[in-house]
């Protein structure tokens, strides 16, 4: 499904990412871990087409999204992308269904249709007597489902999410990770998430780890029985997966 190959990200002097080769098949959830300033928001922006790499190329679906025009590349994020961050940013003077349907109005679908599916997803995340409750009116909870809801309206290929339990407290947190896989088994979606949750990331299909710009470790607990490092080839200090 993504296939990111020698991706290089300075800022100034400051270089970011520092020759990341990467590759997520289909369906897979999988989390990205490392400390702060190792890299991993900045890797999930490109990934997610929000902003370029000085050099290498970011393959989704077949799609080389290097190639692609600004007007191209906004409708690509639109219709294969869905993003949900830490802060739900939700906006406060629409509804909860209303918030939901703004990228499918985006993308050009009528009221109807994104109505009708927006509350089918309300149905499916357990809030449907929450649809037209503004986000001051919902728990922290009910926003991030309604957040991940509007990641999904468009029926994306792949969500990414960036610290998306952060401001969750624990009960929350475990229903969101929870429903990360409800929604995978569902509809399908391949999920990026950047986490310093460490319970989430044990239960994703693969976690990466990340340290001063580089790929240090890829791990899946299905398969490996959590031997870090085994099974990998490192090269340059960077491990090709």
């Amino acid at each position: 499904m993504i296939d990111v190959q020698g991706i290089t990200k300075s800022f100034g002097k400051l270089q970011v990412l520092k020759g990341i080769d990467l590759q997520i098949e289909k369906g897979e959830v999988v989390s990205i871990v490392g400390p702060s300033g190792a890299g991993k928001t900045t890797l999930l922006q490109i990934i997610g087409t929000l902003d370029k790499p000085d050099t290498g190329t970011v393959v989704i679906d077949g799609i080389d999204t290097g190639n692609l025009s600004s007007r191209k590349i906004s409708r690509f994020r639109n219709q294969r992308l869905g993003f949900v961050f830490q802060f739900h940013q939700l906006l406060p003077e629409f509804t909860a269904i209303e918030n939901i349907m703004i990228p499918a109005f985006i993308a050009g679908e009528s009221r109807k249709a994104a109505k009708g599916r927006a509350e089918d997803l309300l149905h499916f995340m357990g809030l449907k007597d929450r649809a037209n409750h503004r986000p001051n009116e919902l728990s922290g909870g009910e926003k991030q489902r309604v957040a991940v809801a509007r990641a999904l309206i468009n029926n994306p290929a792949v969500i990414l999410a960036d610290e998306p339990s952060g401001s969750l407290d624990s009960k929350n947190k475990t229903e969101l990770h929870q429903l990360f896989f409800d929604l995978r088994d569902k509809f399908g979606q391949t999920f990026i998430i950047v986490t310093h949750d460490e319970a989430l990331a044990a239960i994703t299909d693969r976690t990466i780890h990340m340290n001063d710009g580089r790929l240090v470790t890829s791990t899946n607990p299905l398969i490996m029985d959590n031997s870090i490092g085994e099974g990998l080839r490192i090269e340059d200090e960077n491990v090709i997966l």
